[in-house]
């Protein structure tokens, strides 16, 4: 297992971890039965909280953030030195993590996307992992919810018998519902994105090579241009310039992290 502590990354803290240390505080938490919010960042989840004083605050307050991109896992090797075998993919960290609830006996809850994603993703999870109990699946309502309704919602998740909860809401909508929804649940909270898509069988991933050689973000690119070209054209090249500013100790114009005002409730 590999810890080599939390790093800053344009301000924002990334844990400089492995997948078996992941998995080990994830499942540690679950079997405690206490609140641990994880989630999984690339360039695009990074620049989130670069942009966002109020988003920062949320991601530094997080229990574990994993360098999903092998661009983030670069950056900790070129700020830090610290020098990680591979990144913590948030897909392939999902199915590590259903794996080991799995042989300990311990439900997961999905939450999010739409109920034909997850109705694909739980047929495949459960194929892969027959001993997984899902004790529930909910779709997202595309919209921000109601105080009642973040009641309701938490109170169905603990009353399910769950002890992880995986959120499929995109970035920064599901770093927010972790990071509102914490407390309530008492329980890992992963915000795993594109997982949901990617082990439903419904969104191709990119091929292995590109993937190891951080070019995951061209096979999305071209796949899905309309959606993501803003993510990837303009933000890319600024993770880039503001990467090489904190390498040469220049200021790079991020201002203060700042406590959210007020909840957004995403659903």
């Amino acid at each position: 297992m590999i810890d080599l502590g939390c790093k800053p990354v344009l301000g924002v803290n990334v844990n400089a971890v492995d997948y078996d240390t992941a998995v080990t505080r994830i499942i540690a938490a679950a079997s405690a039965r206490r609140p641990f919010t994880v989630s999984a960042l690339a360039v695009h989840g990074v620049m989130t909280g670069v942009r966002d004083p109020e988003h920062r605050y949320r991601l530094n307050h997080f229990d574990l953030i994993v360098p999903d991109g092998q661009p983030v896992r670069w950056a900790l090797r070129l700020l830090h030195g610290a020098i990680l075998p591979d990144r913590v993919y948030g897909p392939e960290l999902t199915l590590r993590v259903c794996a080991q609830a799995a042989r300990d006996g311990l439900p997961i809850y999905l939450y999010g996307s739409r109920d034909v994603v997850l109705q694909a993703l739980q047929k495949s999870l459960v194929e892969r992992f027959p001993a997984l109990v899902i004790a529930g699946a909910e779709p997202s309502k595309f919209r921000v919810t109601t105080p009642e309704e973040q009641r309701e919602v938490a109170e169905r998740i603990r009353a399910s018998g769950a002890r992880i909860t995986l959120v499929g809401l995109g970035c920064p909508r599901q770093e927010v519902w972790a990071f509102e929804y914490r407390d309530l649940l008492g329980m890992p909270i992963l915000a795993v994105g594109a997982a949901f898509d990617f082990h439903a069988g419904l969104l191709a991933q990119a091929p292995e090579s590109m993937r190891n050689h951080g070019l995951e973000w061209l096979f999305r690119l071209i796949k899905e241009p309309r959606r993501l070209w803003r993510r990837y054209i303009l933000l890319n090249p600024a993770f880039v310039a503001l990467l090489f500013a904190q390498w040469l100790h220049l200021p790079f114009g991020a201002a203060p992290e700042r406590r959210p005002a007020q909840q957004l409730r995403y659903g």
